[in-house]
């Protein structure tokens, strides 16, 4: 089969790896339908260190079961699938916490064997827990909304989730990618009265007013938290979702004391803000990877009403060949969030 390879940074080829086989008997084999470049890989792309073996690439994809281990109880092949951006056995103590991210024998695509999401073809480990099965055809106008519930939709909830954004809440989403995107979605859906967002793609943060943001704030630094203080006051709850230093000071600044951040992105930082001048605030810090499992079958009803619409995160199509021009495209931020299509 075909499949994306990172080699080093700034190096992405696609080439012929071997067809996914059941190793174990909850395995199933996904042929993907559908697959995309997530921001987070992004940060390999700019930094990772030069490999003669590579690493296989992607964990956000859709598909169609092709064969089932003997094991698997719920699934059975022609199936369509959407899978969380980890593998789980859904049965451990974290599991059945909702922390699926964290199960004791789960796992990302990618390494340990496992393939990556942006190919041809996928083995799923823990088939049963992980893949959630989809009610439409492979060719239905929603798949690239069902495919956003595997990372970048179920993210934006937890952060609204962690955060505890509810009815009336003014709230701040630091980042106009995807997730932060997501985020305003998620927020807007919980019944937020006021959703800030902390952007300036102009392209970006149009779609995050159609998305429910009341205010943009194209600032950075002292200069943004001021113009949100302007606006707002200061809000209740944020969501960050870029993951550097200058994202969590402009959290700590905006937020209300006694209010809330939920971190999303992830930390490109070992130490940040956080000695007596916020402990004094009272701030509560939360958020972290998302569970995506757990939310999957809370959001889907939405995604098929079209109650939401995440997938108009999805800018730009690449064919499977052209993955390496996909991570070119978002690395110099000409596209926002590109699907690949084996």
């Amino acid at each position: 089969m075909r499949a994306a390879v990172m080699y080093g940074a700034g190096d992405v080829r696609v080439e012929h790896r071997p067809d996914p086989k059941i190793v174990d008997r909850t395995d199933a084999v996904v042929r993907t339908v559908a697959a995309c470049v997530c921001g987070s890989d992004l940060w390999p792309y700019g930094s990772m260190p030069a490999t003669d073996t590579g690493r296989p690439m992607g964990h956000e994809f859709l598909g169609v079961v092709e064969e089932a281990g003997a094991d698997v109880r719920g699934l059975k092949p022609g199936d369509l699938v959407v899978a969380p951006f980890t593998y789980s056995d859904n049965t451990c103590d974290y599991c059945a916490k909702g922390l699926q991210i964290s199960c004791r024998n789960g796992g990302r695509y990618g390494f340990d064997g496992v393939d990556g999401g942006q190919g041809e073809a996928v083995r799923v480990p823990f088939a049963d827990g992980t893949l959630v099965k989809l009610p439409v055809a492979a060719d239905s106008a929603l798949v690239p909304s069902l495919l956003a519930l595997s990372d970048v939709m179920t993210t934006g909830h937890h952060g609204a989730v962690t955060a505890g954004v509810g009815r009336g809440d003014s709230v701040l989403v630091v980042g106009d990618g995807a997730v932060g995107l997501c985020a305003v979605i998620a927020a807007a859906r919980r019944g937020a009265e006021r959703i800030v967002l902390a952007g300036r793609h102009e392209a970006r943060t149009d779609l995050g007013r159609r998305f429910g943001a009341t205010d943009v704030v194209a600032e950075r630094g002292e200069e943004g938290v001021a113009r949100i203080r302007e606006l707002t006051g200061g809000v209740d709850k944020v969501i960050e979702a870029v993951g550097t230093r200058q994202a969590l000071d402009t959290a700590l600044g905006a937020v209300l004391d006694g209010g809330t951040i939920s971190r999303l992105g992830v930390p490109q930082y070992e130490q940040g803000p956080l000695g007596p001048a916020a402990f004094m605030r009272n701030i509560t810090l939360t958020g972290g990877a998302s569970p995506a499992r757990a939310y999957i079958e809370h959001l889907l009803p939405d995604v098929l009403d079209g109650t939401i619409a995440p997938g108009r995160v999805f800018d730009r199509e690449f064919p499977l060949d052209r993955t390496p021009d996909a991570y070119r495209a978002m690395a110099d931020r000409e596209v926002l969030k590109a699907l690949v299509h084996p």
